[in-house]
């Protein structure tokens, strides 16, 4: 049992509800088993999902199945040029029965919102978000609304040389636990898509949940009895620091990637029904976890370096721990 109250499922569980729940959005989202792992891992560490990649490969699908299938509240928000931040957060209105100003509340108040194309608004409506995605509450007028768990944003962004795109500023792209792309799918898995679509006879794909808010939160407190050896922990903190002395790096991933690391690693390990890390867990989510944290020099986008490299780069320069100490943690 948690402080909040949840009760905390055993590890074996969290892997057999999270193989259910991706199965069942594997059924609609074809043949991209791997980043549905690593969308499914930052739920369960808690924290929110940039799906980046170029239009029509499934990053809306993706949200809006997870969504269903983890019984989850969903609500989509489309970012425009004109869109506001009191569109997000919400605003209060004047009631003229009461003749009072009543807060209606604005479609954050959600437990998983789709931020669809959260390039295309100005920077000072995707700043909205940072407090809500960081502190889970929203402050309007100088009100404060806690977000009820669990709280998630999936954001879809399409990369930044299309026209009409804002780059996303690094303190919001640092708000993501992880960032992940599906890339185009194979010749075998397009024709896929189309016999689906075909046999469903509707455009609309429905699923039913798996689990519920409640499971949820149960899955995401197991993950607080997941341990972490010593030599484990010391190989994130020497992987975030040598993005930082990379030669080809401005500015490197900041403590927040050694703490994504730890988070996602619990989340494999409990999702393959363990109750510990292993080294593959880290490496595993390495590069979703600290390339979008990464600022390359400017000579780097000349030479079409991308930030996903230099984290490879660092994944083979540093060794891998092989110890099987208890952590000090648990002393």
């Amino acid at each position: 049992m948690t402080e909040t109250g949840v009760q905390a499922l055993p590890p074996y569980e969290v892997g057999r509800l999270a193989n259910a729940v991706l199965d069942s959005v594997g059924s609609v989202v074809v043949g991209k088993r791997d980043s549905l792992e690593l969308v499914l891992a930052g739920i369960l560490a808690g924290g929110h999902v940039l799906l980046e990649d170029l239009p029509g490969l499934g990053k809306t699908l993706t949200a809006r199945s997870f969504a269903q299938a983890l019984g989850l509240d969903f609500r989509r928000l489309q970012f425009t040029p004109d869109l506001l931040p009191a569109d997000v957060t919400g605003s209060f209105l004047y009631d003229q029965r009461k003749g009072d100003f009543a807060f209606r509340a604005g479609p954050i108040f959600t437990n998983m919102l789709l931020a669809d194309e959260i390039n295309r608004t100005p920077p000072k409506t995707q700043a909205a978000l940072l407090e809500a995605m960081q502190e889970k509450q929203v402050s309007v007028e100088g009100v404060t609304y806690r977000l009820d768990p669990p709280f998630h944003v999936l954001a879809t962004a399409n990369p930044i040389e299309y026209e009409g795109t804002y780059p996303l500023p690094e303190a919001q792209l640092d708000r993501f636990l992880l960032r992940v792309s599906f890339g185009y799918p194979t010749a075998e898995e397009e024709w896929d898509v189309l016999r689906r679509r075909m046999s469903r006879r509707q455009e609309e794909a429905f699923l039913t949940p798996v689990v519920d808010s409640a499971t949820l939160q149960s899955m995401q407190a197991a993950l607080e009895s997941i341990t972490l050896e010593d030599s484990i922990g010391r190989y994130i903190v020497a992987l975030t620091s040598a993005t930082r002395e990379h030669a080809s790096v401005l500015v490197g991933s900041s403590p927040r990637g050694s703490l994504a690391l730890l988070l996602l690693a619990r989340a494999r390990a409990a999702m393959a029904g363990r109750d510990f890390v292993v080294p593959e867990d880290v490496k595993d989510v390495a590069v979703p976890a600290l390339a979008h944290r990464i600022t390359l020099r400017p000579e780097m986008w000349l030479r079409r370096v991308d930030p996903s490299f230099v984290v490879e780069e660092v994944l083979q320069a540093t060794p891998a721990p092989a110890s099987g100490a208890l952590p000090t943690y648990a002393t």
